[in-house]
């Protein structure tokens, strides 16, 4: 779950240093030793120590003892770094709501120019093989992999929106820092959740649309219909980290899976039924 506002504004300022050094080092130690975190901070060892216990009772900082006093930063802690950052860019001015959840991500209301979402990726330890194993991004260091795995999961998300849009209907890419992509706010439902008045009509200007997205060089290698979002303007296409190039040498067969869901599940829930082949070369051509 994401930071409330009240935890940023409470941060003192050797607190967000804290923060920023854990980021920092975090990729040369899995645990960062107590003298090393003192030296980067150029803090007394006792107000770093009091510090962190601050940061550890809010939730944004895990301690470890063995095999030496270590201190490692989790997502509640980068979340705060991303929303503070983000906040004094001026990209946004106030955190709203939870308006959707995922396997590795959250999403939030919030106030920027206009409304817009903002999504934290939080690729956890428990997911974290399956992304090393599908995905096409790693993480530079074998250790706490999920906290810098979920930051390149943002980046890979906004290059997606920010190639795709506007030709493509998909989010408005806004801003992006750490593992938050911010983005234009779509109401509406997921696809699982409408029943749309002429659902022929409707998978006509889906498959339009991924024939948009191929002809831009992108496959979205997660389609479904939990990815397709449903309004009075028709579908938007969302959630893209896991997007791949037409080139990859598995980009056939991951189209032909994208193409599968979205068929399967018009025939299973509408009955209506699309040859495979020819929507493949619809989408190819």
């Amino acid at each position: 779950m994401a930071i409330s506002a009240d935890h940023i504004r409470t941060l003192h300022k050797y607190e967000i240093d804290i923060l920023q050094a854990l980021e920092r080092l975090m990729r040369n130690y899995e645990w960062v030793p107590l003298e090393v975190l003192v030296r980067a901070v150029g803090l007394a060892e006792s107000e770093v120590t009091f510090r962190i216990s601050r940061l550890m009772q809010k939730g944004m900082v895990r301690y470890n003892a063995v095999p030496y006093d270590g201190y490692s930063l989790v997502f509640m802690g980068y979340d705060a770094l991303a929303l503070r950052t983000l906040t004094k860019k001026g990209t946004i001015q106030a955190l709203g709501c939870m308006i959707g959840v995922g396997k590795e991500s959250v999403v939030y209301e919030g106030l920027g120019l206009g409304c817009v979402a903002l999504k934290f990726h939080h690729v956890g330890q428990r997911s974290f093989q399956s992304v090393r194993l599908n995905r096409e991004y790693k993480p530079e260091q074998t250790h706490s992999p999920w906290i810098f795995t979920s930051r390149q999961s943002a980046e890979r998300e906004f290059l997606a929106l920010k190639t795709l849009h506007p030709v493509v209907k998909v989010p408005l890419p806004v801003d992006q820092n750490r593992h938050i992509v911010v983005m234009e706010y779509i109401p509406g439902v997921n696809l699982n959740n409408a029943r749309v008045e002429e659902p022929e009509e409707f998978l006509d200007e889906i498959i339009g649309e991924v024939r948009k997205a191929y002809h831009l060089g992108v496959i979205h290698a997660d389609f479904s219909e939990f990815n397709i979002m449903v309004n009075e303007r028709g579908c938007t296409l969302i959630d893209w980290p896991q997007w791949m190039e037409t080139d990859h040498p598995n980009a056939d067969t991951i189209l032909r899976r994208d193409i599968n869901n979205i068929l399967t599940y018009f025939l299973r829930k509408y009955q209506l039924s699309y040859d495979i082949e020819d929507t493949m070369r619809c989408v190819t051509s």
